[in-house]
């Protein structure tokens, strides 16, 4: 029996998603549709109902929120973050989950890293929000240095984190008083510094590199940003965002069929889906 899958977001020209999820399905041997399904805010409202005659989805920008009120039940993970990246419909019932905090720890695992130790986050916006709050739950002494702009979020997030954890360590800074004095375990960037097309930047100096023993960049395009070409050249462990998008994938294929996936299987899904973003800004 054939099911049917799909992503839904707003403007979706450009998503890797079918063609990951694609990928994960052959391996298995499932020849199951995975399909893309554009629809603005006011669509949504009146189209939610159409969503469950698919057997699964994922929901990018601009939709993570609002398709909560469509759905059944959340899932833990998806109501620690009000946002919803992933559902399962099963047996008429819509489950909301959020596997990006999922891919996140996958990620940092598969580069050889560890979040329980001193980590600087630079920046504190969406994706930036759900690494600070995994890192601290994860046992970080946590730094995230923003914007002065961008200090409310980062108030919010600490606040956030202590409930959740009373005793977790979350200090936070401006951009500007990084400096290579500390020392961190792993470096973190969740802003859009070094994203093409302006792909000249780096969100840190290099002495703050220099300081770090891993990195971690959740852009991908492209996929050895500046910061993660300093750190290669330094010697440090490095990964990219396209280890997240793919690793919340395989925990989807995990929710939808109970599939698992070796890291090689993984890895060779990773470095192909980015030999082609990279492949098109050379083209």
């Amino acid at each position: 029996m054939s099911r049917k899958f799909a992503l839904l977001g707003g403007s979706l020209g450009h998503t890797l998603s079918p063609p990951i999820h694609k990928r994960l399905f052959d391996l298995k041997g499932r020849g199951f549709e995975y399909g893309i399904i554009e629809m603005t805010d006011e669509e949504l409202s009146q189209r939610a109902e159409e969503l469950r005659s698919l057997d699964g989805y994922n929901i990018t920008i601009p939709h993570k929120k609002a398709i909560i009120s469509h759905i059944d039940k959340l899932d833990e993970s998806a109501a620690r973050y009000d946002s919803v990246n992933c559902v399962d419909v099963r047996d008429g019932v819509c489950i909301g989950y959020n596997t990006d905090c999922v891919g996140f720890i996958a990620s940092i695992r598969a580069m050889g890293a560890a979040l329980d130790g001193k980590t600087l986050l630079v920046g504190c916006g969406g994706v930036g929000r759900m690494m600070a709050i995994e890192a601290a739950l994860a046992g970080a002494d946590l730094t995230i240095a923003v914007l002065e702009s961008d200090m409310p979020l980062a108030v919010k997030a600490k606040e956030d984190i202590l409930k959740m954890k009373d005793n977790a360590r979350v200090d936070i800074v401006l951009n500007t008083e990084i400096d290579g004095t500390q020392h961190y375990d792993l470096l973190m960037n969740a802003t859009p510094v070094g994203m093409y097309p302006k792909t000249n930047a780096c969100p840190v100096p290099d002495e703050v590199i220099a300081a770090a023993d891993a990195v971690f960049d959740v852009i991908y395009n492209p996929g050895m940003t500046v910061l993660l070409k300093k750190a290669s050249d330094m010697g440090k462990k490095f990964s990219n965002g396209m280890s997240m998008l793919v690793w919340q994938a395989v925990k989807a294929h995990e929710i939808w069929d109970g599939d698992t996936y070796t890291d090689e299987e993984v890895n060779t899904i990773i470095n192909d889906m980015q030999r082609s973003i990279d492949g098109e800004n050379m083209g």
